[in-house]
């Protein structure tokens, strides 16, 4: 693997698979404009017909659940029908259900197309990977950085253009025109599967797993499992029955739990939040969740490297903890004052993701261990992340205000700290379990 991720070797990106270059970067820029492109105009959303905060939640809970249904499907599906025709699939539902969310005339019609949405985008979050893996066997670093960089990009934009577009030309367009950029993802891939169907079937792929015995003695590596899509593949049943026994196996699926539900609590609530407790508009507030996504973009490129390089997990933890925290607090006591700021800290919580993903491949000594290991955490994780989005808007709905939605949120990054603490040890899940019970 070490010797495929360099970049002074293999062919151009674009030689030969511009097509592919296209089709990936128009994937990533999807999979996440479908997160961030909802919540910042739910107010004029809302001026149409009812969108109660049960509806918001479910609809914030919405990409974790189909990120852990699809992410277990989508293998089975690729061995089936192969990579190009379950890619045209995803993208397909993907861009059909962002349109439909244009067309939404009640809240159960916009979390239906929403669910809709999220079946392509989770089936698309495993896809990414391994057709980076297909296509780019020579450039896997700098394709996953180019992905990552356009995932990152398409995370802040949509907030900062999604009122602006709604006060303009409405709602419906605002949320509809996502959907025109996820069909023109579809015409690189479906030119790919009719080149293909022409000399044969596509060869097969597998799920691509980050080596942890590569990850700890290449930089590149692990920046490449840090900053891509989160993966899930099916795992040995026996080495994942053992890792319910293993305190690091439960560490690490809280620290990813913590991360995946600041992000989908944030997509959810932050603008409508915003605009209550601060007192802004909602282009305002579109901007600010922009601010807060922005902040993530650095955290996935430095957090690697101090990790592999220095071991820093524990004190990322902190640091992670200590500005969600201190950003927390200055929304729940001075809302008003330096806004900015206390999102931007807020955001600072963001360096879990990148850590989790980092620690997912360094704590297992096999690729068939890390995939093990990785679907236990996020299975545990997006089941955890799940419940808040929902929790939070019944607690605002139940209490009037924000102020114990974001006691909850603050508590759950408490809940981080010894979780953190206990998978900054260096040592592997067979370390831990060889330790605990005897050989691996």
């Amino acid at each position: 693997m070490t010797g495929s991720l360099s970049l002074s070797k293999g062919r151009p990106l674009w030689q030969g698979r511009t097509l592919a270059l296209l089709g990936i970067v128009l994937v990533a820029f999807s999979l996440r404009s479908a997160v961030a492109s909802l919540s910042p105009v739910i107010d004029h959303v809302a001026e149409e017909f009812p969108v109660s905060p049960v509806a918001i939640g479910l609809i914030g809970a919405a990409p974790p659940v189909c990120f852990a249904i699809f992410g277990l499907i989508t293998p089975l599906l690729e061995r089936r029908f192969g990579i190009e025709r379950v890619a045209v699939g995803a993208i397909t539902f993907m861009a059909l259900g962002l349109l439909l969310r244009g067309f939404a005339v009640d809240s159960t019609s916009l979390l239906l197309a929403t669910a809709v949405v999220f079946a392509g985008v989770g089936s698309g979050n495993v896809l990414l990977p391994p057709l980076v893996k297909k296509y780019f066997p020579d450039r896997l670093g700098i394709m996953m950085t180019v992905y990552s960089t356009t995932m990152a990009v398409s995370t802040f934009l949509p907030p900062l253009v999604a009122v602006p577009v709604a006060d303009t030309l409405g709602w419906r367009v605002s949320l509809g025109m996502w959907g025109v950029v996820a069909a023109m993802a579809l015409v690189p891939w479906v030119v790919l599967l009719v080149r293909h169907a022409t000399v044969g079937e596509p060869m097969k792929t597998e799920l691509l797993v980050p080596d942890p015995t590569d990850g700890v003695n290449d930089l590149q590596d692990a920046v490449a499992a840090a900053t891509g899509p989160i993966t899930t593949a099916p795992a040995n049943r026996r080495l994942f029955a053992r890792l319910w026994r293993l305190p690091l196996a439960w560490a690490l699926a809280i620290v990813f739990a913590t991360s995946a539900t600041m992000a989908y609590v944030s997509f959810a609530w932050m603008p409508t939040m915003l605009v209550d407790i601060g007192g802004v508009t909602p282009a305002t507030a579109g901007f600010l969740l922009s601010l807060f996504a922005f902040v993530a973009l650095p955290c996935s490129l430095l957090v690697p490297i101090l990790v592999v390089r220095f071991h820093a997990t524990r004190i990322l933890v902190l640091i992670g903890v200590t500005g969600g925290l201190i950003g927390l607090l200055g929304l729940l006591f001075v809302p008003t004052l330096a806004l900015p700021l206390w999102v931007s800290l807020f955001g600072v919580s963001a360096i879990m993701f990148p850590l989790s993903l980092v620690l997912l491949s360094i704590r297992a000594r096999t690729p068939e261990s890390a995939v093990a290991l990785s679907g236990f955490a996020q299975s545990i994780g997006y089941a955890i992340a799940a419940v808040f989005p929902l929790l939070i808007g019944l607690l605002h709905e139940t209490t009037g205000g924000w102020q114990v939605p974001l006691i909850v949120i603050g508590s759950v990054l408490v809940i981080a700290i010894p979780a953190g603490m206990i998978a900054g040890r260096r040592r592997t899940i067979e370390d831990e379990w060889e330790l605990r019970y005897g050989r691996w």
